[in-house]
């Protein structure tokens, strides 16, 4: 089964149980690990118990197809249902897996954990095809949901959080829920037990050392006109190892939010009470670099420019050129759009 975008953690916190091989996949490898592990854990108390749940990799199971099998169908010793979680799941698989969904134990629950598969990856098509099998994909969040995350972390440590803390945050520790989870950790005990609201200096002390603090210098590079910067800025984030999906999204994050703005101008709002219904907020101290940015360009180039972007995301997902090279040509494109766009 597919899953629409707003059923992923509604099917992710009470998986639908006539799902008995769930594939979880993409290019967020940290929340692929964390969805994969809320799911098994909705059937076994412990995801390392020895009796009911058990953990093989592909070239495991390529060497001896029939332990796939052999593994769900086992007898637990200690009664319930058993997990089996299969790492590095690539279309390989797909033959073993479609065999094993003509007659799926229903006291197990197979959990296929993969990278980032593309729409035409066999694996990926069975398991959204079949009615006892699930797809769920896993991509970077953007600063929405990671403002959702922050808070609902935040809240359940009985803290607080303002909400330029929250801005700055979910630009800063983007990239992976993994890293996302470790950074707010950090701000969880650097608060210790002080259960005042986080601020945003104690949000920039605890986080400030985040490896993808560029990125928020790169967008208003790129938007501010700045090509000699941006395309710096590019080269540094690509060298620190940040995936190619966290600097597009911050783009079109950024190009949406000033797109909603200049929007909202054009029906007769002030630029103030437009940007005050953005969310996540402006960060306080780049308020007026975005306000500068919301005159610099028209509706229309705006438009353009997202569009382009998508382009840049589908170019890169199809015709194999490489990525580096793709995105510093839309990047300069459109640094250098003039200012009568």
């Amino acid at each position: 089964m597919k899953l629409a975008f707003r059923d992923i953690e509604p099917f992710v916190k009470k998986p639908n149980p006539a799902a008995r091989v769930i594939l979880v996949y993409g290019p967020d490898s940290g929340l692929m690990k964390e969805r994969a592990k809320t799911m098994g854990l909705s059937i076994v108390d412990d995801i390392n118990d020895p009796f009911n749940a058990v953990t093989i990799s592909t070239s495991q199971l390529s060497d001896d197809p029939a332990r796939l099998s052999d593994e769900a169908n086992a007898m637990s010793m200690m009664g319930g249902q058993r997990l089996i979680r299969v790492e590095d799941a690539s279309d390989k698989l797909t033959t073993y897996i479609k065999a094993y969904l003509e007659s799926p134990n229903d006291s197990a629950l197979i959990i296929l954990e993969a990278g980032e598969l593309g729409p035409r990856s066999s694996l990926r098509k069975l398991c959204e095809k079949e009615n006892n099998a699930a797809a769920i994909p896993c991509y970077v969040e953007d600063e929405r949901d990671l403002s959702r995350l922050i808070r609902e972390t935040v809240q359940g440590a009985n803290l607080g959080i303002e909400p330029d803390a929250v801005g700055w945050l979910a630009t800063n520790i983007s990239g992976n829920r993994q890293k996302a989870r470790s950074e707010l950790d950090k701000l969880i005990t650097y608060k210790g037990k002080d259960h005042s609201p986080v601020t945003l200096a104690e949000a920039m002390q605890a986080c400030g050392e985040s490896g993808a603090a560029a990125l928020d210098e790169f967008v208003y590079a790129v938007a501010g006109s700045q090509s000699e910067k941006a395309l710096r800025l590019l080269a540094q984030i690509n060298e620190e190892g940040i995936v190619f999906m966290v600097t597009l999204r911050s783009l079109q994050n950024h190009f949406r939010k000033l797109h909603l703005t200049r929007a909202a101008m054009e029906q007769g709002e002030a630029v103030e009470i437009a940007m005050k219904k953005l969310q996540p907020p402006i960060f306080f101290k780049q308020q007026n670099a975005f306000k500068a940015q919301i005159n610099r360009f028209s509706l229309n180039a705006l438009s353009q420019i997202l569009d382009r972007l998508n382009t840049l995301e589908s170019q890169c997902k199809q015709t194999g050129a490489p990525v580096e090279t793709l995105c510093a040509q839309t990047v300069l494109g459109i640094s250098m759009m003039k200012r009568t766009a």
